[in-house]
């Protein structure tokens, strides 16, 4: 089970370091400031959900495994882009990888947010599983794009902290029922597939319209 969940955290923190360092790439930040803001999304949603929870000092810094991996992801991205001068070449295709890196980050943080609330408190209330949830879900994005000077997508781009709710309840509800592989790889696919959808359809939720 350890195994399984050391995969998870490492499929995810490629994903959302991908995310972030072509985040960067787009502000034109060098290949520090790539490095930094892959890292910040990897691993901010699970620092702030430690310091929820009262784990200090956070998992991050007591094991940086995670850290180094989305520091060596970002450099690859870097390199890779600037290499192969993709980016400008094909925008339309990097921004349809960090859709995809970052739903997948998404569904995975999710799941792996409640494990960790079970994990420390195992009677904890459905409210107290689905926010841990969903904050290590959307914590390193909401970093990721206030660092780089966007607007959170969680605030106003498509269906994405609603894929994670849902997909944090569904994974709480089943976890007695079908065990814990099961309901977290089943709460990972459905945020996943959630926030594909709704990237791809424009899914969003009601605003209010301003009168021009």
């Amino acid at each position: 089970m350890e195994l399984f969940i050391f995969i998870l955290e490492l499929i995810g923190t490629i994903a959302f370091a991908s995310s972030g360092a072509m985040t960067a790439i787009d502000k034109d930040m060098d290949i520090l400031g790539v490095s930094m803001l892959g890292m910040t999304t990897a691993v901010g949603g699970g620092i702030i959900r430690d310091l929820i929870l009262g784990i200090t000092p956070p998992n991050a810094f007591r094991n940086p495994t995670y850290a180094i991996v989305s520091i060596i992801v970002s450099v690859l991205v870097f390199f890779i882009i600037s290499k192969y001068n993709t980016y400008r070449v094909e925008k339309q295709a990097n921004d349809f990888m960090i859709i995809i890196s970052d739903s997948i980050g998404l569904g995975i943080f999710t799941v792996v947010g409640v494990n960790v609330a079970l994990s420390n408190y195992s009677n904890s209330n459905l409210f107290l599983l689905v926010f841990v949830g969903v904050i290590t879900g959307v914590g390193g994005g909401i970093l990721r794009d206030v660092m780089a000077g966007n607007m959170p997508y969680v605030f106003i781009k498509h269906i994405y902290a609603s894929a994670s709710i849902i997909g944090a309840i569904v994974c709480s509800l089943l976890w007695t029922i079908i065990g814990k592989s099961l309901s977290m790889m089943l709460g990972s696919i459905l945020v996943i597939t959630i926030r594909l959808l709704a990237a791809h359809y424009k899914w969003n939720l009601p605003k209010v319209k301003k009168a021009i």
